[in-house]
């Protein structure tokens, strides 16, 4: 991890005090930007959105997926966790806390808005962080890629039917038609430019020419994302200065959200038998969040000012740290997930498991 990404909470903080005050000393720039927009698309988040995304896709390689037989008990836990648990519990932590505990607390014409931002951001998982994450727990690499290739061919066809299924269930209003365009703008049409590129420095130069075009590429997608996060506070910042507790109750659903999914997910590979390699980063997978398109969707969907993209950026803000506290609990807790009863039994037929690999 760069320490530009080690102290993105930090930027993030910087960038919300930022935005709330350009967006109090220049109004009219803020909003002309918000009325940049094509069927409720904002043109220049829309461009910057795809310098957030396009970099971390093209590190996915899709013909990884043929590799799923080889880690099929850790694929099966982690989509499981990715596509049948977490958008629905978190639909569920966000009517508990949002539309009722937090309700005196929060203002009640965005307490829809806000569950609709935690469905967002629950609904994607994350796709380029998690790279960092496996590393860090010292994860099996070919599981990682296997996994956020699935799991990024299946966001195309299930992310939207998920949203409107769970955005139905909490009684707001679905506008399909952005919803629709919002997928095939920030994750179609991504995907295909990054794969373009992927191939392209591929054919040039190799693995070290697609090494050398991440990395010009990585600062630009970091810059776009703060960039993005500076504007949405400059739209968001009367409501958090009059409210300064919506960003701390906010994360209270998201907080739970990811450590009862990480928890799960890895006591399921542990009884499913699986090596501590592929748990941890199926762990990991399973709790984080593609928060660069939750952003993006709650922008298009309900607009600059509104609570659910509020929401998406308290994901962005909590993101790294939490994750981080993750990698520890799954690193620390290692020698206790080998004592289980099914690893041992695997561990003891499998050699390349034994080392690990």
């Amino acid at each position: 991890m760069s320490l530009f990404e080690r102290y993105l909470t930090l930027w993030v903080a910087l960038c919300i005090v930022a935005g709330i005050a350009l967006g109090h000393a220049f109004p009219a720039l803020f909003h002309a930007i918000g009325s940049a927009e094509v069927a409720h698309v904002n043109l220049p988040v829309a461009l910057l959105i795809w310098l957030m995304i396009i970099p971390m896709l093209a590190k996915v390689d899709f013909a990884a997926i043929g590799k799923v037989r080889e880690h099929w008990r850790g694929i099966g836990v982690t989509l499981f966790i990715n596509w049948a648990v977490k958008p629905f519990s978190m639909a569920l932590l966000g009517w508990l806390f949002v539309g009722h505990l937090f309700r005196p607390w929060l203002p009640a014409g965005q307490i829809d808005s806000y569950i609709a931002g935690l469905i967002l951001l629950a609904a994607a998982p994350c796709t380029a962080m998690v790279f960092v994450w496996s590393n860090l727990s010292d994860g099996e690499p070919d599981f990682t890629l296997t996994q956020v290739a699935l799991n990024d061919t299946i966001m195309v066809f299930a992310f939207a039917p998920i949203v409107g299924l769970l955005l139905g269930l909490s009684a707001i209003t679905v506008p399909w038609q952005t919803l629709l365009l919002s997928v095939g703008l920030y994750i179609v049409v991504p995907v295909v430019l990054a794969q373009v590129l992927r191939a392209g420095a591929l054919a040039r130069g190799g693995a070290a020419g697609l090494a050398a075009l991440l990395a010009r590429l990585q600062p630009l997608s970091l810059v776009a994302l703060l960039t993005t996060l500076v504007l949405l506070f400059g739209f968001q910042g009367e409501q958090i200065i009059s409210q300064p507790l919506i960003i701390a109750l906010l994360a209270v659903p998201i907080l739970i959200q990811v450590y009862f999914n990480a928890g799960l997910a890895y006591l399921l590979n542990r009884a499913t038998g699986e090596a501590h390699c592929v748990a941890a980063p199926s762990a990991l997978i399973g709790a984080s969040n593609f928060f660069e398109l939750a952003v993006a969707a709650a922008i298009s969907l309900f607009g600059f000012s509104s609570g659910a993209a509020l929401a998406t950026v308290v994901g962005v803000l909590i993101e790294v740290p939490v994750m981080l506290s993750v990698v520890k609990i799954v690193n620390a807790s290692k020698g206790w997930y080998e004592q289980g009863a099914a690893v041992t039994t695997l561990n003891r037929a499998s050699p390349r498991r034994r080392a690990g690999r």
